[in-house]
Formats: C-alpha cells, structure tokens, sequence
C-alpha cells in the first residue's frame, strides 16, 4: 500500500514523532511505502510531495515542527478542490492518507473520509481542545514553556513590585492557561469559558501587594471581559473563518495599571508555546499514537482518529471527534484556589 502522510494547522512540538512512527513501522513491519505532502492540505491538493522513507525519518524524534510543513490550507473553500485532491491521489498512486492535525484538518479529513476518501487521523494541537481524546501531543510541551516562563517572571515581578500578565495561547479553551497557572503559581486565571470582571481581578491584584508580594495573572488569548469582546490582532479570517487573536495582555494590564495605581507590564508568549523539543511525555505520546494510526491504516478502519483515553491509545469516528471542541469543565476546579473572572 502507498501511503501519504501530511501535517496541517499550527505546527506543534512532536509532530515530527508522529511522522517517524508511522513511517518505521509502516516500511518495517507492514511493508507499506509513503509519501509525504508538504504544507498540511495544500500539498494533495497540488500535488506537493517529498520522499518519505527511514531514511528521511531517521533522527527527527527530538526536533520540533515539521519535516512536511504546514499551512491552514481548506481545500473546501476552493472551487474543485476535493477533485483535484482525488485526482492527485491517483496520479501519485496514493491509496490512503494519515492526516495529522488539530480541528480544522481532521475537519477537512472527516468531509473526505464521506466522500470516499480512505483516511485516518491523528490528533495534534496545543490547545488540548480536540474531542474524544483526553490529552493531544504539544500540551505538555507548551504547558512546561509557559510553566518555566511564569516561574522567571515571579522573581522580577517581585524586584519591581509590578504585576506581570502572561498571555497564553487558547482561542476557546483554556487549557494551557489552566495548567500553566496552576503549575506555576499564578494568582489569577483568566479563560475563554468564562468572562471575566476587571474590577475583581483589580481586587485580587491589590490584596497580593498588601501582603508584599507581586501578582501573577495569566490570560488565555481568547478570555473575554465581561460585557466586552475577545480583542483581535486584525479583522482577517484564514480559510477555516478564524480571526487572529492577541492584545488581551495589554489590555489587561492597562486596565489594572489604571485601577491600582501599580504598575503593570505584558509577557506575550506567543509562538514560543509552539516552538523547540518535545517533552518526553509527548515524544511517548506521540510515537503511540503514530503506531496506532499505521495499525489502523493496515487495517482498513477508515474515518477514524486514534485518541488517548485514559493510558489506552483507543481509535474513535473522526465525525465524533471533531463534533465539538473540548472546553474546560470549570466545575471540576473548584477545589483549586484560583480564580475563573467569576
């Protein structure tokens, strides 16, 4: 069997696991062949391909990004896309594809599987926010590089008697902030699941620099002011009719300066979160899931994703996973001192 291997959406560390899972195991034990498509969805839809064998597998278990590149590529947003996708398919003699990435390519990968198209997917993104699957490779990775930089920032906070707010990644879910908070003892947590009172969270600020110590308040990209509105780096949609997010830092951080009279200044970081080596925890992640998704693919159990469900690797429809996103059950927190921006 001739299989093709793409990645799309937001790069993430432990992709590169992934790939080199599914490859070795393919050519070693089942004896398939692979290509890779380059740029996530773009590359089957113009036939962007590179050699994808051991050989070009070997060593990339530590790296982070992509070898096949990404982009956030909708073939169903361009006219005759899906056919052109068929049609290139053919012509590269490719007879199933393993599309890894988060809700909007294994979105595309779930239209397909229903027209015909015999795919398995496997779940990526930082966010954490795919359904059916407890945990996505890139969490644990971007949780720690938030964890570290909330760490670092306790001390010059301190220094300063400021209030430093780290704006993390999460368009919808807060995960990242959540566990990066948490781990790194921040003082305020602020997500998308729940607006927030700016005047509360000047409450909290204050009464952290009476007993002498500087706030740490994280904010998810996607947190929202009560009343207000997620603030937006531009108007511009990408192909999935996402905006672009970033600035609630800022904003935070003038409202507080203004409100308590202490100044306040914004971490953004950003694409950092996305960046650098796997953790070891998403390298085993990572490589289960792409042994996983090659079994399945030899298999002939099309339209599914496989998924972690406790410590099982489990395979799901990829219609299922795909139906909602996994937000925060803040209910489940309400034992942890911290506080939501209820």
């Amino acid at each position: 069997m001739r299989i093709g291997v793409l990645t799309g959406g937001g790069d993430c560390p432990g992709l590169n696991a992934v790939i080199r899972a599914v490859v070795r195991k393919g050519v070693a034990t089942y004896d398939h062949e692979f290509v890779g498509f380059r740029d996530g969805w773009r590359g089957p839809l113009e036939g962007l391909t590179k050699p994808l064998g051991i050989a070009e597998v070997r060593g990339i278990l530590p790296r982070g990004g992509t070898i096949l590149g990404s982009s956030r590529t909708n073939p169903f947003k361009i006219e005759g896309g899906v056919e052109q996708i068929k049609n290139n398919l053919a012509q590269q003699g490719v007879d199933a594809l393993v599309a890894i990435g988060g809700e909007d390519t294994l979105g595309v990968a779930t239209k397909l599987h229903e027209l015909g198209v015999q795919v398995v997917g496997v779940p990526k993104t930082i966010d954490n926010d795919l359904g059916s699957t407890d945990y996505t490779f890139g969490f644990d990775t971007a949780v720690n590089i938030a964890m570290e930089a909330i760490d670092r920032l306790h001390t010059t906070a301190e220094s300063h008697h400021r209030t430093l707010v780290v704006e993390v990644m999460g368009r919808h879910a807060g995960w990242i902030a959540l566990h990066a908070g948490l781990a790194g003892g921040a003082n305020v947590i602020l997500l998308p699941e729940r607006q927030f009172d700016v005047d509360q969270v000047a409450t909290y600020v204050e009464k952290r620099f009476q007993k002498q110590y500087a706030p740490i308040v994280v904010v998810a990209e996607g947190a929202q002011p009560l009343d207000g509105q997620m603030v937006l780096h531009n108007q511009e949609l990408d192909a999935f009719g996402h905006v672009r997010l970033g600035g609630i830092g800022q904003w935070l951080a003038e409202q507080l300066e203004a409100k308590t009279g202490k100044e306040a200044r914004t971490v953004v970081l950003g694409h950092i979160q996305r960046g650098g080596t796997p953790t070891a925890f998403d390298r085993v992640l990572a490589t289960r899931l792409g042994l996983q998704a090659i079994d399945a693919v030899n298999e002939g159990d099309w339209g599914k994703m496989v998924a972690m469900q406790g410590t099982d690797i489990v395979r799901v429809p990829l219609a299922e996973a795909t139906r909602e996103l996994k937000t925060v059950p803040l209910e489940r927190y309400t034992e942890a001192e911290v506080f939501f921006g209820s």
